[in-house]
């Protein structure tokens, strides 16, 4: 893998407060718009706030999903929840802490420690994560077969 890769992100103003984001690499555009707590803002519409938290959401299960298969894990089901906190600091708006809270359900109680080793080395080399100025507090849940 080579050490330097561009992403190209094309943005256009549609109107008001809203816009649509596109790359010359993807399908699908994407609009994006003020969030509804600023003013003029306009819910329903992804937002940069909502943009950033879901770039560290999604880094986390792609590191996640590599890191399993490089270390052979066989797991059910990976789901992650994430929240970002909109503060002042220091005078300014930033995401200050981001919460990822994701599930990863195993096949077998045999897999545990390996499950939580593999999670938290995911969310260590997340590279959106580690881009970030904002505080990333990580919650796993690992889920484990029923003991019979």
């Amino acid at each position: 893998m080579e050490k330097v890769h561009y992403y190209d992100v094309n943005l256009k103003w549609d109107a008001d407060r809203k816009g649509t984001m596109s790359s010359p690499v993807l399908n699908d555009p994407l609009e994006v718009a003020t969030p509804p707590e600023f003013p003029k803002g306009m819910p329903g519409i992804w937002s940069p706030e909502h943009l950033l938290v879901a770039a560290v959401n999604s880094c986390l299960m792609t590191t996640f999903l590599a890191i399993a298969e490089n270390s052979k894990l066989a797991f059910i089901s990976f789901e992650s929840s994430a929240k970002g906190k909109l503060e002042i600091v220091e005078g300014k708006f930033m995401i200050s802490e981001i919460e990822l809270s994701p599930v990863l359900r195993i096949i077998s109680s045999d897999d545990e420690e390996k499950a939580g080793r593999i999670l938290q080395k995911s969310e260590a080399a997340c590279l959106i994560s580690n881009s970030v100025k904002s505080k990333i507090i990580f919650k796993p849940k690992l889920l484990v077969p029923e003991m019979l």
